[in-house]
């Protein structure tokens, strides 16, 4: 709305529902109502001249509504009619056709509105022209100076003007209003901030009442500034707007013209530039700040060295980038710089300069070549007695400070002295005023500085409320907080012993500023807060198109409209969508074709884009009772399959035996109920299952039956092999049967293990492989009659009486040993006899033997002796303990055993006691 489209919707309301007359542009109710009672003397001859039809009058006496239906003004023929008719008539018939009118007038605003808001994107296009034509002929003289080129400042300004025409754009600050195209406004000078009139000048009567106080002497006399809400710019008090003027302030309240830039008075401009260059702008009357000026100009180089080109007037300025060679400030050298604006810097060559009294020689800048050094002059003074103590000068010395006459410290007196002599003291007082201001120094003069003052004074504290005596030189300061208001009238001073110049409030302000979105960041202060100084991207669905809004109106702003096309990526299965604007908003659904090919063939779906469809879901809850309303069937978008292809297809069926057109989703192999009759394996029968399909290998016979069919379940017909007790396992089959692997049981030859052996390999052995296929491979677990195992593998048969393997003999002493084969000792009876060697071991033994008992004989005596001995001393020990025992105990009483302890307290009361009774008698 605002000022976008206030005059697209009134103006043409207006224009159709007037009379162009006597009325004006009044509406048509109020021309109608006019004509009964006024344009009875006035002669209304429009309307007397215009005959009655019979049809006409019926009309009027029906509930018809105007002809052109947008709330024209009544005909003339009603008018008349209702002439002629009775005065009750007439009263009646006229109330009646101005309720119809009043409701035709009515609808047609609403169609008017309706019509606007809906067609508002159809109508964009135009609109948008139309704002176009009217930023072109805004431009249109400075265009015939500058051509189709545009700088930066040209491009503000042109934002400037179309956000004159957007809808929320312009917004006042301090309402956080739009800035409609029928309202008084005023333009800010540096920011060209636009405001409501009556906003602006209340901020500003505001401001000034703020900034003054009540209290000064001056109040309402003294010029206070007022500050932009903006850019807080200051403004005079004089400058407070009183009337409304166009942007360039020719015109006093611009007449609104809809093909013109709002608020503008459509003459050219005519400001200065800035900076002034003596042109004017050639811009017809706009927002914002002027664009650069575009005249061209005849201008040298900032040398002046090469020729005068033409150059714009806003960029005049160029170097020819040239030597510039003008004399530098040290009268020497020239510039070096290329050509440049503005003064040549100082000489940035270096030199050996001399101080300034001529002792020391530094490198110095060309530029400053005069400098001190740091030593003191110490040249002598003429009066011959005293050195110069200034640090290092040019010229004379000058006199001895100390020459001529001098006053005593107090200055009281005056004496010319040699300069060798110290002036004396006065021996006067002092009287020179001391640091307080109010009394003087009481000493006699004295060269040293004056003592501070400590006489006893009666002293107010800074606030005034307390009295105190102190002395004079300190500062009495009580302890009582300042209960004053500061400057925002919202926190106390709270300074102790304050002054009453509260010093400013230092917290932070923190109200909430009128954007509802931040706090106000100043110092705490009174009256309104500065308006928001953020601004917000208010953008489109795209972000391709943005406005700018101040901090608070994007809540109400309207999003721009975009040209763009749609980016939105499509939701179906479609890799672009239909051309369409951006918008907010889900797109509309696809209306392309589905062209999706078939999940079951290769045929293409013909229907239309199905992905997103609204369907219909119902609630599964169902009500418990007639109590419960049944819940609105609420509709969900899904996608939907592609329906079933119907092509026919030509197809055969499993078994190869038949071929019939089906459609395409059924057109699969199908079974014809014949039986397979395919070949089987064995060659002799035949597959006999229902119509299937067979695998054949590439190349092979078709008619041989596949992994598919069944197999042949006969028996195996072939005769055995001689000696196989088992039948052949294979099933029916052609070819010769297959070696018998099933696996026979049997004992070894020693009975000991169970041996698996294949049947085929038993029946196809010769004797000596029968024995080896029957043998565990062990050694044979029996027994010879010398007692030792059988040292052959199992065998068949009895084991062999000759034994092999070897004894060891020993001699009866057990030294001597021999190994001699078995079955020689148990034939021969050999035995293995005892040396001579045996026989002196056997003596040697014996006697050791002898020997060991006798010390063991020996050592046992001995210890038997050792036990007796304490035996019998213990026994001793026992016979004088029992006699302790025998002797009779007896036990203290309970006197004999305290009465040490009970004596003393009992003579100790007798005397007492008895002192007390001496006492008595006295």
């Amino acid at each position: 709305a605002g000022t976008g489209t206030g005059w697209r919707v009134w103006w043409p309301l207006w224009g159709r529902c007037s009379c162009r007359g006597e009325g004006g542009m009044e509406p048509a109710w109020r021309q109608a109502g006019r004509g009964r009672g006024r344009g009875r003397g006035r002669g209304n001859t429009s309307a007397a001249q215009v005959p009655v039809t019979k049809g006409a009058a019926q009309a009027g006496r029906s509930d018809a509504r105007p002809a052109n239906g947008r709330g024209c003004s009544l005909s003339t023929a009603a008018i008349t009619r209702s002439r002629s008719q009775p005065d009750a008539s007439n009263e009646l018939s006229s109330l009646k056709r101005f309720e119809e009118i009043r409701k035709a007038n009515q609808a047609a605003v609403q169609r008017f509105a309706d019509e606007d808001t809906s067609s508002e994107e159809e109508g964009g296009d135009d609109f948008e022209s139309q704002r176009g034509k009217i930023v072109a002929s805004t431009f249109t003289s400075y265009s015939d100076h500058i051509g189709e080129e545009s700088s930066r400042e040209l491009e503000r300004t042109k934002q400037y003007l179309n956000d004159a025409f957007q809808s929320g754009a312009q917004t006042c600050l301090i309402c956080i209003a739009s800035v409609k195209r029928n309202q008084a406004v005023w333009s800010c000078f540096r920011c060209y901030c636009i405001f409501h009139m009556p906003c602006i000048q209340k901020w500003a009567k505001d401001s000034i009442f703020l900034v003054s106080s009540v209290l000064d002497d001056d109040f309402g006399k003294k010029d206070h500034p007022w500050p932009c809400p903006k850019c807080r710019h200051q403004y005079e008090q004089s400058q407070t707007p009183t009337r409304y003027y166009c942007y360039c302030r020719k015109v006093e309240d611009p007449p609104q013209d809809p093909w013109l830039v709002p608020h503008s008075c459509g003459q050219v401009c005519d400001k200065e530039f800035k900076p002034l260059c003596g042109h004017k702008c050639l811009l017809l009357c706009h927002p914002g700040p002027c664009p650069p000026c575009p005249k061209m100009v005849s201008i040298t180089c900032y040398c002046e060295k090469a020729k005068a080109i033409s150059r714009r007037c806003s960029a005049k300025g160029w170097s020819c980038q040239r030597p510039c060679g003008r004399l530098l400030s040290c009268g020497q050298h020239k510039c070096e710089h290329l050509c440049h604006a503005g003064n040549c810097p100082e000489c940035p060559r270096v030199s050996w300069q001399r101080c300034l009294c001529g002792r020391k020689t530094a490198e110095q800048l060309c530029a400053s070549p005069q400098w001190q050094c740091e030593e003191v002059c110490r040249k002598t003074l003429p009066c011959g007695h005293h050195t110069c103590e200034q640090v290092c000068h040019r010229g004379s010395c000058g006199n001895c400070p100390r020459s001529g006459f001098r006053v005593c410290p107090c200055g009281k007196s005056k004496s010319a002295l040699p300069c060798t002599d110290d002036v004396p003291t006065c021996g006067d007082t002092c009287d020179r005023q001391l640091e307080c201001g109010l009394h003087r120094c009481s000493m006699r003069c004295h060269r040293a500085p004056c003592e501070i003052c400590r006489q006893e004074v009666e002293k107010q504290c800074r606030c005034g409320k307390h009295v105190k005596m102190l002395s004079c030189h300190k500062e009495y300061l009580c302890e009582t907080k300042c209960a004053k208001l500061r400057d925002c009238q919202r926190h106390q001073c709270k300074k102790k012993c304050c002054s009453g110049n509260c010093p400013p409030c230092d917290q932070s302000c923190g109200r909430t500023l009128g954007c509802r979105n931040h706090k106000c960041p100043s110092a705490c202060h009174r009256g309104t807060c500065y308006p928001c100084p953020e601004t917000v991207e208010v953008k489109c669905n795209c972000s391709a198109t943005v406005i700018i809004v101040p901090c608070g109106r994007e809540r109400t702003t309207k999003p721009p409209r975009c040209k763009e096309q749609c980016k939105k990526p499509s939701t179906c299965h479609h890799p672009s969508r239909e051309k369409h604007r951006c918008h907010f908003g889900p797109c509309p659904p696809c209306k392309q074709s589905c062209q999706k090919a078939q999940t079951t063939c290769t045929h293409l779906c013909p229907e239309p884009c199905h992905d997103e469809v609204l369907v219909k879901q119902e609630n599964p809850c169902q009500p418990t009772g007639p109590w419960e309303r049944r819940s609105a069937p609420a509709f969900i978008l899904t996608k939907i399959p592609c329906p079933s292809c119907r092509v026919p297809i030509p197809t055969a069926c499993l078994g190869k035996h038949e071929i019939s057109p089906l459609p395409c989703h059924a057109a699969r192999p199908y079974s014809c109920k014949r039986p397979c009759g395919q070949h089987l394996s064995c060659g002799n029968h035949t597959c006999a299952i229902e119509c299937h399909a067979v695998t054949t290998a590439d190349g092979g016979d078709k008619q041989k039956a596949g992994k598919e069919c069944q197999m042949c379940e006969e028996v195996c017909s072939h005769p055995r092999p001689p000696g196989c007790i088992h039948p052949c396992i294979q099933p029916c089959h052609e070819d010769a049967c297959a070696p018998c692997s099933q696996m026979i049981r049997t004992k070894c030859h020693c009975k000991m293990a169970t041996l698996y052996v294949e049947c085929t390999k038993m029946t196809t052995a010769d004797a000596k492989t029968k024995i080896c296929l029957n043998s565990c491979k062990n050694q044979c677990p029996k027994q010879l009659l010398c007692g030792h195992r059988c040292k052959a593998t199992c065998h068949p048969g009895n084991c062999p009486e000759s034994c092999n393997q070897k004894v060891k003999m020993k001699c009866p002493c057990k030294r001597l040993k021999k190994e001699i084969l078995c079955m020689v000792v148990t034939e021969e009876q050999v035995l293995v006899e005892c040396d001579d060697v045996c026989q002196e071991m056997k003596k040697k033994a014996s006697e050791m033997k002898e020997a060991e008992e006798k010390a063991a004989f020996e050592k046992e005596k001995l210890k038997q002796q050792v036990e007796l001995e304490a035996f019998e001393k213990r026994l001793k020990g026992r016979r004088k303990k029992n006699k302790r025992r025998d002797a009779v105990e007896t036990k203290e009483t309970a006197w004999q055993k305290y009465r040490k302890y009970l004596m003393i307290p009992i003579c100790g009361i007798v005397l007492a006691m008895l002192a007390f009774y001496l006492l008595q008698l006295n």
